[in-house]
Parts: structure tokens; C-alpha cells; sequence
């Protein structure tokens, strides 16, 4: 029987890689991979419902339509800028300036903002916003929490046929 330890000149001694040491080096190895994967698939599982849409047969079908309504809103080329920002009472003030394609305002649209909370099975807060000065539209929401959101855009013409629509990150900090 062979020692699995042998003594170098100057007293130290050097172990001896075995089959043994290999094999359990690897089945430890492999183990621990193992583990790591089954917690993830286990919070994966358990922390995603896997359903993004309860429509999405009909979401679908509806694709085509999206399409050419984002071709037209790009071939008028207007340019809608919204912001979402804290005011002195603490109130979060959205504002929402439209322009044509030649720079000038667009007056008379009925000017909707969603606020959407990202993975949260949070309400969407809705607002119509007024008309102020021309081109630009104004709202307040009260009670709206700091943090990351979904700002979703709807400006309409009175007819339906021009519409504009954009979805944007914001971040709406705490109060000053």
C-alpha cells in the first residue's frame, strides 16, 4: 500500500493527487452547481406568474394595427415631450409640451398620462390633462409615490385620426 503523502528533501511533505480526490473534487463541484441551480429555478419560478397579458391571443391580432398607427405617427412627425415632476406641496406635476413638425404648438388635444408602476401589481394612475398656454398641457396627482415609473403618453386630435403615443422610464423623486 502506497502512502498518499511522501516527505521532501528540506521536511515538507507534498500531497498526492489520487483518483479518489478527483472524483470527489468533482462530484463536491458539481453538487454545489446543482444546488445553486435549483435555488434559482425555484425563485424564478416562484416570484414570476408568467402571464405578461390576459389578452394576448386578441394582443395579436391587433399587432398589424399598431404597426401602421406607429408608421402614421412617425409620418407627422410631431414632437411631445412630458415630464413628471415633485412641486413645492408635494404633489407630483405632469406637463406635456406638443409641437407640429414645422415647431408650432398643437392646440386641442385631449392629452391622457398613464403612470404605470414597473412590476408591481400596483393601479395605473390615469390623468387628463388641461390645456394651458398653446401646446402645452398640465396635471397634477396627488399621493404618488417616489420611485421608478412608467410614463404612458395618449394626445389626440378631436377626430381620432391623429393620435400620438409614447411609453417612457421616469424616476419622481421625493420631496424637496
Amino acid at each position: 500500500m502506497t502512502s498518499t503523502t511522501e516527505h521532501m528533501a528540506d521536511g515538507r511533505s507534498e500531497r498526492r493527487i489520487t483518483g479518489r480526490t478527483v472524483l470527489i473534487w468533482l462530484i463536491g463541484f458539481f453538487s454545489v452547481i446543482f444546488a445553486v441551480n435549483g435555488v434559482f429555478l425555484h425563485l424564478a419560478l416562484n416570484s414570476f406568474p408568467g402571464v405578461v397579458s390576459e389578452t394576448s391571443y386578441e394582443d395579436g391580432l391587433a399587432y398589424n394595427d399598431e404597426i401602421a398607427a406607429a408608421r402614421a405617427q412617425a409620418a407627422r412627425d410631431w414632437s411631445v415631450a412630458g415630464a413628471v415632476e415633485r412641486s413645492a406641496d408635494g404633489q407630483a406635476a405632469v406637463e406635456v409640451v406638443a409641437k407640429d413638425k414645422a415647431g408650432n404648438p398643437l392646440v386641442g388635444l385631449l392629452v391622457t398620462a398613464r403612470l404605470i408602476r414597473p412590476a408591481s401589481p400596483e393601479a395605473a394612475r390615469v390623468l387628463v390633462l388641461q390645456e394651458g398656454e398653446l401646446g402645452r398641457y398640465e396635471g397634477t396627482l396627488s399621493n404618488l409615490a417616489a420611485g421608478r415609473w412608467i410614463l404612458e403618453l395618449d394626445a389626440r386630435k378631436g377626430d381620432d385620426t391623429a393620435t400620438f403615443r409614447s411609453r417612457n422610464r421616469i424616476f419622481l423623486s421625493e420631496r424637496d
